[in-house]
């Protein structure tokens, strides 16, 4: 998954970006509430992270136009604001999760997991489709007991359609979590991904399909 993270200090952006690219997450990185505006407005990220203390806004006030123009990814402040006021405004103003720096990384991830499971719909550790399981932990998908061998891309590929499944994914959604602002990107970049996963998927036998939308997008299914 691709998300953007909103913060202005150097160390702790490196070190946040640092630990999620290590959990196979992509990490894009807004320094200001400007900048943070581009950066939504071009991709369809799968979350935010939100650092209140921004050098030109307040990012509640950001969080709070994000949800007053319909907005609704997921939105997880991080803040060094931690009374119980800050807290229950962050909450009421739209943040799905409140975390007071410093923090523990691993704890960050799991409520960024927690959100994105109540979001898209799934319960539990796994996403499943036809004889295909996708570990959301490890982000390791298995027929039966056996691991797929994936790359990097061809798995964020695999778990963003599985958490649509039986849903298309626009082409430029899979294209923005995919590769996000990569300047060298080719106009068939996202086919030729598909390909592949779509060859690997087909020579494991994972009784599952995944199906072009001319115009839309693609969709896992079960295989027929």
């Amino acid at each position: 998954m691709r998300i953007l993270l909103i913060e202005d200090e150097e160390a702790v952006a490196a070190a946040l970006g640092a630990a999620l690219s290590r959990r196979g997450i992509a990490v894009d990185r807004a320094r200001s509430a400007a900048e943070a505006e581009a950066y939504l407005a071009a991709i369809d990220y799968a979350a935010v992270l939100l650092d209140l203390g921004l050098p030109d806004a307040d990012g509640m006030d950001l969080l709070v136009r994000m949800r007053a123009r319909g907005d609704t990814r997921p939105v997880l402040v991080l803040t060094a604001r931690g009374s119980i006021d800050a807290r229950i405004l962050g909450l009421t103003e739209g943040a799905d999760e409140y975390m007071v720096k410093p923090f523990d990384v691993d704890e960050l991830y799991a409520r960024l997991l927690a959100v994105l499971r109540r979001r898209d719909g799934y319960i539990g550790r796994w996403l499943c489709c036809g004889g295909l399981r996708f570990a959301v932990d490890s982000r390791v998908a298995y027929v039966g007991e056996t691991p797929l061998s994936l790359s990097v891309r061809e798995t964020e590929l695999l778990e963003l359609l599985l958490r649509r499944a039986g849903r298309v994914v626009p082409k430029r959604i899979a294209e923005d979590q995919l590769f996000g602002l990569d300047t060298d990107l080719g106009s068939n970049a996202i086919e030729v991904y598909v390909h592949r996963l779509r060859k690997r998927l087909d020579e494991a036998a994972t009784g599952t399909r995944i199906e072009t939308v001319r115009g839309l997008g693609y969709m896992i299914v079960p295989a027929s």
